[in-house]
């Protein structure tokens, strides 16, 4: 976590638009305006914002208008990727002062700012404990003399411990965010590096059958905490925040499958790898707050809403019946139908899906701006047909469907997601967001089931994905005719038991 304070310094001819504008206040910046003892300096500081320390002095002459922005913004793990886009911003001011396109609609504060960057490096190692599995299934496939039909078994098998996940977020309504979110934090990657010494195939299995959960109810309470913390109308963009970075973690998991190719038994160094997320468990332990809707919440959980529980319900195990499978057998298909190693797996994984960081943030801030049921029903059939594409071609059309394919999925899923958070109230939030992510499971199961049946039937890998595809059209199909539109409503809008006074 970075402490440092920077300084910028520029100047301009005195008259110049420049100048006319490094006089007037900037209205998400200032506080109050104090004059100099002559009269020619005056140091505008920050009245709400992302800065620690933030003063701006403007010295004038007949000549020339100087300028010098004293900052600091602690932005934890990743204020080395923000340093420069901040810097700029303050140094080419906007003329109508907007909002860059980098940054969220709404003015977070230096909690938000801090936070965000905790859960993004939370993210990260929830990704890769969830996508640890799904990368490296079929080189220990392999390895263990195991044919795709066991490895889907195995697949199902892992993501069958989901309901391990549950007890997590149940505790996470009754104790807090903040305990749980540390522990799980360091549980996952321990238990997931027990996968480096898995004697056979389904030891393996039953080690990721608890590792991986651990990382899902990690990952579902760090969306939950987003929800909570940030702004109205930043929500689906913290959400595309958190997303991007937790595409960072699982292209670890896929950048390191160039492991693999050292020998039959280079896949356990992947599994070794997950101990190096033992170190943002710590920063979080450190730093990381509750959330301030948490600390105020009813003493009584109100009753789980039904009809949007079943809604979402239907929505996630529709969706994943397709995006399951069309994930953890990709790396089969390029491995057995397309001939890559492991090298050139990672390449294509990271190649193709890298585009798709452009679609989160740009999705995220429409979801915000414009709405989230809008995106739905464009973006995720859409993808859906494109990503159907790969599994049916070859050479530079295939990796042209990935790289389209991914970036509409990204600029779906912050809207896809923040429903889950957004539709229930914060005594049972935790808890619709366990047994949502435990069915969702089980529609990616059913996913994974059916194509590792067709593929052993003799299918092609297009065919079977066409097949489950149209789970995917379903669920956009129910997302936009039931869900309500949410974006620029606060929690306590959207779920009225919050506003009520507390229960004692």
């Amino acid at each position: 976590m970075s402490r440092r304070e920077r300084t910028l310094h520029q100047s301009w001819p005195a008259g110049s638009p420049e100048a006319q504008r490094a006089l007037v206040p900037r209205d998400d910046l200032v506080e109050e305006l104090v004059a100099s003892s002559d009269g020619r300096a005056t140091a505008f500081t920050q009245d709400e914002g992302p800065f620690t320390i933030y003063e701006r002095t403007v010295s004038t002459s007949a000549e020339r208008v100087d300028e010098s922005i004293r900052y600091r913004i602690l932005i934890p793990w990743f204020g080395w990727l923000f340093a420069f886009p901040v810097r700029n911003t303050l140094r080419h001011r906007p003329h109508d002062d907007s909002v860059p396109w980098w940054s969220p609609p709404d003015r977070l504060t230096e909690r938000n700012v801090a936070t965000l960057g905790l859960l993004a490096v939370a993210s990260m190692a929830a990704a890769f404990a969830n996508t640890l599995f799904t990368q490296t299934a079929s080189f220990a496939a392999d390895g263990f003399g195991i044919d795709e039909r066991a490895q889907g078994v195995g697949g199902v098998i892992v993501r069958l411990g989901v309901v391990i996940a549950i007890p997590f977020a149940l505790l996470a309504d009754r104790r807090g965010r903040r305990q749980i979110i540390v522990i799980t934090a360091w549980l996952a990657p321990l238990w997931c590096a027990l996968g480096a010494i898995a004697p056979n195939f389904w030891v393996l299995v039953g080690t990721q059958t608890i590792g991986r959960p651990i990382g899902l109810a990690l990952a579902l309470l760090i969306g939950v905490v987003a929800a909570e913390e940030m702004p109205r109308s930043s929500r689906a963009y913290a959400l595309s925040v958190l997303a991007l970075a937790g595409g960072l973690g699982a292209g670890v998991a896929v950048g390191a499958l160039r492991l693999a190719d050292i020998g039959p038994e280079g896949w356990r160094l992947v599994y070794l790898l997950s101990l190096i997320w033992l170190f943002p468990a710590y920063s979080l332990t450190r730093h990381l707050p509750e959330t301030h809707r948490f600390e105020q919440r009813h003493e009584i959980a109100p009753p789980l809403n039904r009809r949007r529980f079943t809604i979402i319900s239907i929505v996630a195990i529709s969706a994943n019946i397709f995006v399951a499978p069309a994930s953890f057998f990709q790396n089969r298909y390029l491995d057995d139908v397309r001939g890559y190693t492991g090298g050139g797996i990672a390449l294509f994984t990271l190649c193709t899906a890298t585009p798709a960081s452009l679609g989160l943030i740009v999705g995220g801030r429409i979801a915000d701006m414009v709405g989230r049921r809008a995106v739905l029903l464009i973006c995720m059939p859409t993808s859906t047909l494109l990503i159907v594409g790969t599994f049916s071609s070859a050479g530079s059309t295939m990796w042209l469907l990935a790289v389209l394919g991914g970036l509409l999925a990204g600029a779906a899923y912050p809207a896809f997601t923040v429903y889950r958070t957004e539709l229930f109230p914060t005594g049972n939030r935790g808890r619709a967001n366990g047994f949502i992510t435990a069915l969702s499971l089980a529609g990616s199961s059913v996913g994974l089931l059916l194509v590792g049946a067709l593929v052993h039937r003799g299918w092609s890998y297009g065919e079977s994905m066409l097949v489950v595809g149209f789970g995917q059209l379903l669920a956009a199909t129910i997302a936009y005719v039931a869900y309500p539109e949410t974006a620029h409503l606060e929690l306590e809008q959207i779920n009225p038991q919050d506003a009520l006074p507390t229960q004692r």
